[in-house]
């Protein structure tokens, strides 16, 4: 089982793995392109201008920040602890799909990539 950050999230180490788990299962011809994108996200990613353009896309495009809903009758169910729903089904064509490829794409843009 992966050992988990204080926050309770499962991080991979600096080489892409989680505790025993992970890596890159690629082509070799394709790890030279892989090893120079990994290098650009982690220069490019630090970029507040970066992150500033990729949130006004992922609000734009994707509808992000997506709402939290109380779920009241849930919560009086519960008796105590106040429970939301993040709403990631209300983001045009879902969640995890457009984060991606937006996030993708701002960062070929950041590269120079054309195609």
């Amino acid at each position: 089982m992966p050992k988990l950050d204080g926050a309770g999230n499962s991080l991979p180490d600096a080489r892409g793995h989680f505790g025993p788990y992970g890596g890159r299962f690629v082509p070799e011809t394709l790890m030279a392109a892989l090893e120079a994108l990994a290098e650009a996200y982690h220069e490019i990613g630090l970029d507040a201008e970066f992150r500033r353009r990729l949130d006004v896309d992922l609000a734009h495009y994707v509808g992000r920040p997506s709402p939290l809903y109380l779920a009241e009758r849930l919560t009086g169910e519960v008796g105590g602890a106040r429970i939301y729903l993040k709403r990631e089904d209300l983001n045009h064509t879902g969640a995890h799909k457009v984060n991606n490829t937006v996030g993708q794409i701002r960062l070929a843009q950041a590269m120079g990539k054309s195609r």
